[in-house]
């Protein structure tokens, strides 16, 4: 099983999001252990959801823990105009991501 990061967003300035994007996820995978990928579904206007992989509950926890201690994900960060939800849970499919 893998544990799934589920946060739910709004973000006016998508363009800018967009291209946020690719060097929050290069973060992500150079410096965070246990980052299996993520994918960035748009949901509304301004309304966005990023599922993200993680491979241990703990990695997830401890990525949460550092926040935006990169420049990518904290420039990707600065874009979020207000946080909706944020859920965790698990696969039940042996695929996974």
């Amino acid at each position: 099983m893998t544990t799934v990061e589920l946060t739910r967003f709004r973000a006016a300035r998508a363009d800018a999001l967009l291209a946020a994007r690719p060097a929050m996820l290069r973060d992500f995978e150079s410096d965070r252990t246990g980052f299996l990928g993520a994918r960035l579904i748009r949901v509304g206007e301004d309304e966005w959801l990023d599922i993200v992989y993680w491979r241990t509950p703990e990695d997830f926890a401890e990525s949460r823990r550092r926040g935006g201690d990169r420049p990518g994900i904290q420039a990707f960060f600065e874009l979020i105009d207000e946080l909706i939800s944020s859920e965790e849970g698990t696969t039940t499919d042996i695929a996974g991501p």
